[in-house]
């Protein structure tokens, strides 16, 4: 992905990345039950943590693939860690009764290599980009495909120039 344009910048706040986590547990609630949670390293750790809370999951693992090596570009996807056996069979083998939670599904290419390791899980993110959703069941906002996303783990405190550039 190319390196994001001003008027095609997403910054989310902590506040709003909870409510937006809160939101995804709302959307799955109905959808369980789930026996564990496997959530994708990096950005999934914050939501997992939120809908675990949410939906009283106790059984928590990661999953560490890595895609975005410089921020901006997204490389080669390397799977880091596997899922431990014990969870990737909690409910009969595959992921059956696992829920996946990331942050985002961007292009997609992440959630595919997830998804063969857990085929009968379910799928969350946060937010989602048109070359991805198909790839996700469950989701809260979709942004366009060249929106970069600032999430608050990723940024500080700082003026934001205001949208349109005009005088006071």
């Amino acid at each position: 992905m190319a390196a994001p344009t001003p008027d095609k910048i997403f910054p989310v706040s902590w506040d709003q990345f909870h409510r937006d986590a809160r939101a995804l547990a709302w959307r799955l609630n109905g959808s369980g039950p789930f026996r564990a949670i496997v959530c994708v390293t990096r950005g999934g750790l914050v939501p997992a943590a939120i809908v675990a809370r949410e939906l009283n999951v106790r059984l928590i693992e990661t999953v560490c693939v890595a895609s975005y090596h410089d921020y901006q570009n997204q490389g080669s996807l390397q799977v880091l860690k596997g899922v431990a056996d014990n969870v990737a069979n909690v409910g009969g083998g595959a992921g059956q009764g696992v829920l996946i939670v990331d942050d985002l599904v961007d292009t997609g290419s992440t959630a595919k290599v997830v998804r063969e390791l857990l085929p009968k899980a379910h799928f969350a993110t946060v937010y989602a980009k048109p070359q991805g959703r198909p790839l996700v069941d469950t989701f809260v906002t979709e942004v366009s495909q060249d929106t970069w996303i600032y999430f608050p783990w990723d940024t500080g405190l700082a003026f934001q120039p205001p949208i349109h550039g005009g005088g006071d």
